[in-house]
């Protein structure tokens, strides 16, 4: 087989070469003729007769491309180039190639020298809604609907009518692949829909990630100027936050060291620039993270044991039954709902307060613990009772669910997994309307939050105040309750603890100085206490009155 083969080869080798000698041959030959016909020189030969070779092939590719088109009566035009090609089908990269330039870019001019002329839909939209998906392939956006801006050094708004039979949640739904086509990520977007329309989406691209850049603190009044409460800046550097308090309660979870105590410290002091004249519980699980306002809380306590969180709740839970009470009296004799100053209770690491130490004890303490908080977050709301918890561990059995389900308003910063995501936002928190996931945030942007509030989700960082601002708000707020607590037998008690600098006295020191006479002790503590409404607490000194809870008496209401 093998001898066949070469044979064969062989043979084919010696006809191709008999071949090609031929040809020479033949090609001498006809050279020759030519050069004894013109009498020239074999150089001149070859070159006439080569030239003469390529006009002729040239005439025939004229003929081949001329004749059909000036039969039809078509214009003569040359086949398009790859580079063309690519331009009419992508005017989302025509557009990022005029901005690349660094000059002022027209985007609809560039869009319609992009799209073919006479083409009523919006060529950008309606490419990137096609592909992602969001509407189908015979759908258009209508150029007329839509309207861009562009944000100097922000980013550039889109604001659309999707094709009717469609809403915005067709474009919600598709944020990440969207955001694939204009080359960004999904926290470059912001999503804003219309209560007057399903059709209506205002789509914000952002030229930088989220927060590249930090935005100022905002002053006094801007502050005092937001609709609301603000709890940080949006992506656009406006103030952002919820509209009111009332009726409402606030859960922050997050990863530690993400600024939680930084974002809470700014959601204190914007509510006593904004929110007016209020009572204040802290419980600080970090120790030192609320310190900053310990003067003007009416109770504050700087502890992790669940006993602590506990006595507070029952404080709490006391006060919400007494504001209830009038809130029957006043609908019984058809009177007008008293209106209750507003109380906030804030609770920094509230994790730490529903873990026990394995102990029988400790777990129904923990228990117990459950039942209030829930108790106090559900209830409270009606009487003007706001609850703040924060916690670094947004896993499953932190906070307990049942506890955790009564929070209107929620809030995530950078975490890990969906999982713990959904224990801060909500278990059915990724299928509302364009939410953004905690896990695409950057962690070395400290301060950034996902926040759920009213069915909507808003990327916030928090306000870092200067302590000596914070400080500042506090001085004065402090100074303005003083002078408006009324003349009393309370206040003349708070005046005399301070006078004598002490921050303790007992029942015998106090009631002589404020004309109660009575010889007997036990009278004489009851008159006292009568006196100044506030029960008397035991210590090592004995019975008598704290200066702490004396201010706490004068600054709370009912």
């Amino acid at each position: 087989m093998g001898r066949k083969k070469q044979q064969g080869q062989g043979e084919d080798t010696y006809g191709q070469m008999a071949g090609a000698i031929g040809g020479l041959a033949i090609a001498f030959g006809a050279l020759a003729a030519i050069k004894d016909k013109l009498g020239l020189s074999w150089p001149a030969t070859v070159l006439l007769t080569a030239g003469a070779l390529v006009v002729l092939g040239y005439l025939a590719w004229r003929i081949r491309w001329g004749v059909p088109r000036l039969w039809a009566r078509q214009p003569e035009t040359s086949p398009p180039t790859q580079q063309t090609a690519l331009q009419q089908e992508s005017p989302v990269q025509a557009v990022s190639e005029a901005q690349a330039s660094g000059e002022p870019v027209d985007e609809a001019q560039v869009l319609v020298e992009a799209s073919p002329s006479g083409d009523e839909s919006h060529p950008q939209l309606t490419m990137v809604l096609n592909r992602v998906g969001a509407i189908s392939k015979d759908e258009r956006v209508r150029a007329g609907d839509v309207r861009i801006e562009t944000l100097p050094g922000i980013g550039t708004v889109y604001d659309f009518l999707v094709p009717e039979g469609r809403t915005h949640d067709d474009v919600a739904k598709r944020l990440g692949p969207i955001a694939s086509m204009f080359g960004v990520t999904r926290l470059h977007l912001k999503l804003e829909t219309s209560r007057k329309t399903e059709r209506h989406v205002r789509l914000l691209v952002l030229n930088e990630p989220p927060f590249s850049r930090p935005f100022p603190a905002p002053t006094r009044q801007e502050i005092q100027s937001f609709a609301g409460v603000p709890l940080g800046h949006e992506v656009t550097g406006r103030l952002a936050g919820v509209p009111t308090f009332d009726k409402a309660s606030l859960l922050i979870g997050g990863m530690t060291q993400m600024g939680k105590t930084t974002l809470v410290n700014g959601l204190i002091t914007c509510l006593l620039i904004a929110y007016g004249d209020f009572d204040l519980y802290l419980l600080d699980g970090k120790l030192c993270g609320l310190t900053r306002f310990e003067k003007l809380a009416v109770r504050y306590e700087a502890s992790d044991d669940p006993a602590v969180l506990e006595d507070m709740l029952d404080e709490l839970n006391a006060r919400v039954d007494r504001r209830y009470t009038q809130l029957q009296d006043a609908i019984r004799n058809r009177q007008p709902a008293p209106v209750f100053k507003p109380v906030f209770f804030i609770v920094d690491e509230a994790a730490d307060f529903y873990t026990d130490n394995g102990t029988k004890e400790s777990k129904e303490q923990v228990r117990r613990v459950e039942d209030k908080s829930r108790s106090l977050v559900a209830k409270s709301l009606e009487s003007g009772i706001s609850t703040v918890m924060l916690t670094q561990r947004p896993a499953r059995d932190a906070i307990p669910v049942k506890v955790r389900d009564q929070f209107l308003y929620r809030g995530c910063l950078y975490v890990a997994s969906e999982g713990s995501a959904k224990v801060a936002l909500g278990d059915s928190y990724f299928d509302t309307v364009a939410p953004i996931h905690p896990a695409l945030l950057d962690p070395d942007i400290k301060g950034q939050c996902v926040l759920f509030a009213n069915g909507s989700s808003t990327l916030i960082r928090g306000f870092n105040f200067s302590d000596e601002f914070i400080w500042s708000v506090v001085d004065e707020v402090y100074d303005r309750r003083e002078k408006a607590i009324p003349e009393s037998p309370l206040k003349q008690a708070i005046e005399l603890l301070r006078g004598s600098g002490t921050d303790f006295m007992t029942t015998a020191e106090l009631a002589p100085a404020l004309g109660i006479t009575e010889s007997d002790p036990v009278e004489r503590g009851k008159a006292l206490s009568r006196l100044l409404g506030v029960p008397a607490g035991r210590t090592a000194q004995g019975r008598g009155y704290r200066l702490a809870d004396l201010t706490a008496a004068a600054m709370s209401g009912s």
